[in-house]
């Protein structure tokens, strides 16, 4: 009997605690939101990253700034407008970091996502801070909603961002690019890059970097050859070295190594400095797909500028021309790199 009650006690305590739990977790969040208009209306700004880093809710469930989607739609651009300026001034800069979060989630949930949604995006690179991975998804959507909707040139819809005060830059439009390349729009995120000049932002490295070495993962070979040659004859660009890898690499992964050597001829001869590392993940292609011959041609090929393959590189060349009958090419071949040494 004492061990029954005992046990509805227990029952009772626990039920008591997980309803105490849920109120004090509603009211907590419904404090936060009060605070936070508070602070809105007495356009405290810079209280706010102090309130959102003081509690643990998250920005969801309810957003704390949902109470803004009851402001007009001025109204609402204006204030958050304001917020993001106060920010600016906020040392250390990441510590806004749940408000960017938190406005940015509700912006990109709302019917007028762009372009305040980029305006946020482009405060919260600024800052130092990343917008959290879903986000990618989100903008993405709300892109493609507003060009199919409306059909608007790429320049003209990031040109929108005037109207609120701000101005599109490269990094804003990289990290659209990027999100259109996360949910595998890869041909309205090359639009994006050749649009956004037009709009004042002229594509960097940064721009064709992320282009080709999402298309890469991908093997999208024919997307990523383009993409380096307009890249250099275009906009004047040497890629760098770890994009000239990847690249190399989608072709390794689609044995197309020929592609790969055309590509490092077509660079060099516009002057752009190719690595060891784009030459050896060519090699190493060669070989796997056992074309012998090629592969000793491609290695006096980066003898020429220096280079020469890993140990275990050379000896599986080395091996794979003795047993295809080229032992005298093995022994020139072998003698290059002796040469090289001394």
């Amino acid at each position: 009997m004492a061990s029954a009650a005992a046990r509805f006690r227990s029952v009772f305590k626990s039920r008591a605690f997980v309803q105490f739990s849920l109120t004090h977790s509603s009211s907590s969040k419904a404090n936060l939101e009060e605070s936070i208009r508070a602070a809105v209306e007495a356009k405290a700004y810079q209280k706010i990253p102090e309130l959102l880093n003081a509690s643990r809710d998250s920005c969801r469930n309810p957003n704390p700034f949902t109470f803004l989607s009851t402001f007009s739609e001025n109204q609402r651009f204006s204030v958050v407008d304001e917020m993001l300026q106060s920010f600016i001034s906020i040392r250390p800069r990441s510590q806004p970091r749940k408000a960017y979060s938190c406005l940015l989630s509700l912006t990109l949930e709302s019917s007028d996502r762009l372009p305040l949604a980029l305006a946020i995006v482009q405060r919260m690179l600024r800052s130092g801070c990343l917008p959290a991975p879903q986000t990618h998804l989100m903008l993405s959507k709300a892109w493609l909603d507003r060009r199919q909707r409306l059909q608007q040139p790429v320049w003209r819809i990031l040109l929108e961002m005037n109207s609120i005060g701000y101005s599109p830059d490269c990094g804003t439009c990289n990290y659209l690019i990027l999100s259109l390349c996360k949910i595998d729009h890869f041909v309205e995120a090359v639009e994006v890059m050749r649009g956004m000049g037009r709009a004042g932002c002229i594509p960097d490295l940064d721009s064709f970097g992320t282009l080709i070495g999402e298309m890469s993962e991908f093997r999208l070979v024919n997307e990523v050859v383009e993409l380096v040659e307009e890249m250099v004859r275009v906009h004047l660009l040497n890629p760098r070295k770890e994009t000239i890898v990847k690249a190399v690499d989608a072709m390794r992964a689609n044995r197309e190594v020929r592609r790969a050597v055309e590509m490092i001829e077509f660079l060099e001869k516009e002057g752009v400095s190719v690595g060891f590392e784009v030459y050896e993940s060519t090699l190493e292609g060669f070989l796997e797909v056992r074309q012998f011959i090629l592969a000793g041609k491609f290695v006096v090929m980066m003898t020429e500028r220096g280079f020469i393959p890993y140990i275990r590189v050379r000896q599986r060349l080395f091996e794979g021309l003795v047993n295809i009958g080229e032992a005298e090419f093995a022994s020139v071949v072998r003698q290059r790199f002796a040469q090289l040494k001394s």
